[in-house]
């Protein structure tokens, strides 16, 4: 069988080699004596001697020295938590819901704080008012609000969202929480205590106004008709002329709060030991 021809290739003239760049030569560097970890010159010469004799030996003395003579000085660090610094006025602290002066609350129930969230913190229910729960002015109310401090960057623009002022930012920074599921406040938790001239919700509107008048702040505090309908269907209410006060109410409310809480942790542990 014929070997199958190879095609003619082209003829490659051979080069010469082109020579070697020379190689750069090292310069001649002065020779350090190794002093130390690191290597120094021949001719350097320290500032400062090494101390030795006893001179040496009380060398660590004189360091705590320093430290002695510094406990005697006037203090000039706050020392935190035995002395708190106030916060500026505009700090972005912890939520509040604040309440009308009648007592109802500002809050609709409209979302917008849980739309605007930009980490998704805050979660909204809102609920109708009824003749006998009469929770704000206008047909809706916040029935459930969560804001769960675990995510929150404290931004603001939740206040920046809400139309009724329902939603500010206090001063207070402390919001460490021994678990988890203690990081997230609910509505209880968030409410504004209540000042003198309030009523406790649920109860009417001002009669003859409408949630306008709310909003300009025409409303001024609670009206005889609105005492007597809660002195009708809640005669032990606290918040009455006649009854223990706000601060009773506020500590009623702080109980349920802390009530909620704790219920809260129980079922939190009791989920986590089921998944065990």
């Amino acid at each position: 069988m014929a070997e199958p021809s190879k095609k003619p290739t082209s003829r490659q003239v051979a080069r010469p080699a082109a020579e070697p760049a020379p190689k750069p030569q090292a310069q001649d560097v002065e020779k350090r004596s190794p002093v130390g970890d690191v290597g120094a010159p021949a001719s350097y010469e320290p500032l400062m001697k090494p101390a030795g004799g006893v001179r040496g030996f009380l060398a660590p003395v004189g360091g705590f020295g320093v430290t002695l003579s510094n406990m005697f000085r006037p203090t000039v660090t706050e020392e935190y938590p035995s002395e708190k610094v106030p916060a500026k006025p505009r700090y972005h602290g912890r939520h509040q819901l604040n309440r009308y002066a009648d007592g109802l609350e500002k809050c609709i129930g409209c979302e917008l704080c849980a739309w605007a969230c930009p980490a998704d913190a805050i979660y909204v229910e809102g609920a109708d008012n009824t003749p006998d729960n009469q929770r704000s002015p206008g047909e809706r109310y916040g029935a459930v609000y969560q804001i769960n401090y675990l995510r929150c960057i404290f931004c603001g623009l939740c206040i920046e969202a809400c139309p009724t002022r329902a939603l500010t930012m206090t001063n207070e920074y402390e919001l460490a929480g021994p678990t988890r599921a203690g990081m997230i406040w609910e509505k209880q938790d968030l409410l504004a205590p209540l000042r003198e001239g309030m009523l406790s919700a649920p109860h009417p509107m001002v009669e003859g106004t409408t949630d306008t008048e709310y909003y300009r702040g025409e409303v001024t505090g609670a009206t005889e008709a609105q005492q007597a309908w809660v002195r009708e269907r809640r005669p032990d209410d606290a918040t009455l002329p006649e009854g223990d006060g706000v601060d009773a109410a506020n500590a009623t409310q702080h109980e349920a709060a802390e009530t909620a809480a704790e219920m809260a942790r129980l079922v939190a542990a009791a989920n986590k030991q089921g998944r065990r």
